[in-house]
């Protein structure tokens, strides 16, 4: 890592942290508290109600009292109580009222099966909660737990669904020091899991005799309500309406914790989504740069772009508390009253912020050396190390060499580890002045040649990351013209699961209903372990985590639609899923597919979201997965001659990342069930893949035919196009016509079929 250590440094002060822990009984709370004060360089204080009164239970008022004291003396404090519901956890937060105090909570949101085995098991406890009482009460209190918001006056809340989680957390508090502090917001809230999990279970239940669905079923959350049998919607009618009138109270919940409305936290908006770039000191360290010119330069360079980059962070990393330059900047950090949301410090390694830290930087700066090379010492040899070798074969591809005072953005493969590992989508490498004569080109001591060099070489980096700003911006932009206006509240969806399980005699609610089931499956089978298959089925667009704050129409996919994505950034891990990986795509099953033969080809490209991203510049990978799709159909064809296959894009699909339909044209699935689903793949709305690159050759981009009453169209024959009442009428008469398809599939390689067969008698 780029820097120096002064052992006279003195920072100032830090503050005292007040950290309110959110729990069920069994989550671990005492633990957590145990193995952070056994380890920790800050004074901890464990505030815990079941011991407060000289080793056995008290009160509330107790508890106050002596964080209060605690607080005073300069101690950080854990509030060991499960504070389950705002109420609850009011008063502890008005302790942090004062300037010196930072309020955090950590919310340990384990799941209900987990803490209620270890409650019923646990013996000598301080409460006295064990044994088989301990089942029902831990049950009841979540059933009315209350989640945690950024507008009760917390200045920083992290979630921990799983032990792994719990384990970073507990480790980013123990390595805590004394002076240091830890970055606002909200960490690791996955927003809708909870209840929509609930709401999937009690929908796969309802549908398991039509569609042979596994009669499983694990331990739901007890804040979700799961009927017992599959044929008893009537019955359970009540129970469903309860869950759905739950859906929309923890969406309420989520939408709180993405957007905060009270004090400085009004614009820490899911702060993991925010760009963030982290930096070392440049030059500091083997090139042997004064540090004071360099803190002075560092501030200004900042305050100048902190004001330009309207939401995004700028955050100066150091391995060190004792390091010299880390206790200047914050110094002049204070005498430039620079906004500690836009510009703050971090104690931690840079390769590892988001694992370790809970920091999430989609960008990283590198120290550089001037070839780009591998190796030498400090932090270019650690950001290589982590990255792999995709980050040197990326550089390779964008730059050769790098004279001082410069930048060079480059784009970190998907396969990087530290992608995979740490979400940082670009890497910036940036070469600043050398004063080291053992080092080449070394300045010796001429400070006014070497400020402008290191001025120039922040500017050069601050600017490629704004440049990164304003790329991702502008797809956000794109994403909204094209698809806000078909996004839906989530109440509008809680509508469709009700119709998908009570009769409904309008037309347009009969449709969205058996479309509203498979949507539901489907998304179970994701949040299940992702099972064999996925699905990318015609849906309506689901307002949920991930939101968009920008614009009054507010774009965001679901969950659920983020499957797709997760696998072509991270097929590593689905490798036991897929039929094909390679760098460029990634091949599977359709989890529900529409015909006999029906298969998915993913780009692994970030940023490409759907058809409407796609520019001439990626022509070549259109005409790649073409091609590999082209392979798998001719594959199917050998293993059956009648088979006839079209490869082709939904022009507004329901799942994130851009991904290539190749489906065979019999359309014989137990999945095909409404007029959706069918007119998806027959009407304008689906667009050819030889149409597709033809119109990004010529005009670098696609047309996109996707108005919704394209898909409410009346059902007509692929062949034939005889209409048709209904999908049993129109599935009947497929079966058995024989008519030759239109003469617009016919032309421009449209259809694919074995050679010598004629088309009329395939299926």
């Amino acid at each position: 890592m780029d820097m120096d250590v002064d052992e006279t440094s003195a920072p100032n002060e830090g503050k005292s942290v007040l950290v309110i822990l959110v729990g069920a009984p069994g989550s671990g709370k005492s633990t957590f508290c145990e193995e952070v004060i056994s380890s920790s360089a800050r004074p901890w204080l464990r505030v815990c109600q079941d011991t407060i009164g000289n080793g056995k239970a008290g009160s509330k008022a107790q508890c106050l009292s002596s964080a209060t004291r605690a607080l005073k003396d300069g101690k950080s404090v854990f509030i060991d109580r499960c504070n389950l519901d705002r109420e609850q956890r009011s008063e502890f937060i008005k302790l942090g009222d004062g300037p010196q105090i930072d309020v955090h909570a950590v919310v340990l949101d384990l799941p209900a099966k987990l803490c209620i085995s270890r409650s019923v098991k646990r013996t000598g406890h301080e409460g006295n909660l064990q044994g088989g009482k301990a089942a029902a009460v831990v049950n009841r209190m979540l059933q009315n737990k209350e989640l945690p918001k950024l507008s009760e006056g917390f200045n920083r809340i992290t979630f921990c669904q799983n032990e792994s989680d719990v384990k970073s957390a507990i480790n980013t508090y123990s390595t805590l020091g004394p002076l240091d502090g830890l970055p606002h917001g909200c960490f690791g809230q996955k927003a809708d899991s909870k209840i929509q999990v609930g709401i999937m279970k009690f929908l796969k239940k309802a549908e398991a005799p039509v569609d042979a669905a596994s009669g499983q079923s694990g331990i739901g959350d007890p804040t979700s309500q799961t009927p017992g049998k599959s044929n008893s919607c009537c019955k359970d009618k009540e129970t469903f309406c309860s869950v759905l009138d739950n859906a929309n109270l923890e969406t309420k919940e989520a939408e709180g914790q993405a957007v905060s409305s009270a004090g400085s936290h009004a614009n820490q908006v899911s702060l993991d989504d925010i760009p963030t770039l982290a930096f070392p000191s440049i030059s500091t360290s083997d090139f042997q740069f004064n540090h004071e010119k360099a803190a002075d330069i560092i501030v200004e360079k900042v305050a100048e772009f902190s004001n330009k980059l309207k939401n995004a962070r700028l955050v100066l990393v150091d391995l060190s508390h004792k390091s010299k330059i880390l206790s200047l900047i914050k110094a002049k950090v204070v005498e430039k009253n620079i906004d500690t949301q836009k510009f703050f410090t971090h104690v931690g390694d840079i390769t590892h912020l988001y694992s370790r830290g809970g920091l999430r930087c989609n960008v990283i700066a590198n120290a550089a050396n001037w070839r780009l090379k591998p190796g030498g010492g400090g932090v270019n040899a650690a950001i290589f190390n982590a990255a792999g070798p995709e980050l040197e074969s990326a550089t390779k591809e964008k730059v050769k060499s790098l004279l001082p005072g410069n930048a060079a953005v480059v784009p970190l493969p998907s396969s990087s580890p530290l992608f995979t590992r740490e979400g940082v989508t670009h890497v910036i490498h940036v070469l600043g002045p050398n004063m080291n004569p053992q080092r080449p080109n070394c300045l010796n001591n001429d400070y006014d040649k070497g400020c402008k060099i290191l001025q120039d070489a922040y500017t050069s980096l601050f600017e490629g990351f704004a440049s990164i700003v304003r790329n991702q911006a502008g797809q956000q932009v794109v994403k909204k013209e094209n698809l806000g206006r078909k996004s839906l509240e989530l109440q509008v969806q809680s509508d469709c699961f009700v119709r998908s399980i009570f009769t409904n005699t309008d037309q347009k609610s009969k449709r969205d209903d058996d479309h509203g089931s498979e949507k539901s499956k489907k998304y179970k089978g994701i949040r299940g372990g992702f099972g064999s298959t996925f699905t990318d089925s015609r849906d309506e667009k689901v307002v949920s985590e991930h939101r968009r704050t920008e614009g009054s129409m507010n774009k965001a996919w679901g969950s659920w639609a983020q499957a797709l994505h997760q696998i072509a950034m991270h097929p590593e891990k689905h490798k036991g899923d897929l039929l094909e990986i390679s760098e460029d795509v990634v091949v599977l099953n359709d989890m529900y597919p529409k015909a006999r033969k029906h298969v998915l080809v993913l780009a692994r490209t970030g940023g490409l979201d759907f058809l409407a991203d796609v520019q001439k510049e990626h022509l070549q990978l259109l005409r790649k997965m073409h091609d590999v799709g082209l392979k798998w159909a001719e594959k199917f064809l050998n293993e059956n001659a009648s088979l006839v296959f079209r490869l082709g894009y939904h022009s507004a699909p329901s799942m994130r990342q851009l991904h290539l339909h190749v489906i065979s044209q019999d359309f014989e699935s137990t999945h095909l069930k409404n007029k959706k689903h069918w007119n998806s793949f027959n009407t304008g709305f689906f667009r050819d893949s030889v149409d597709v690159m033809d119109e990004i050759s010529t005009d670098g981009k696609a047309t996109l035919k996707d108005d919704d009453k394209l898909l409410s169209m009346e059902l007509r024959c692929h062949r034939c196009r005889s209409a048709h009442p209904n999908i049993p009428r129109l599935k009947s008469h497929i079966s058995s016509c024989q008519s030759s398809f239109p003469a617009n599939l016919l032309q421009n390689g449209r259809l694919v079929h074995a050679p010598g067969e004629p088309l009329n008698n395939v299926q």
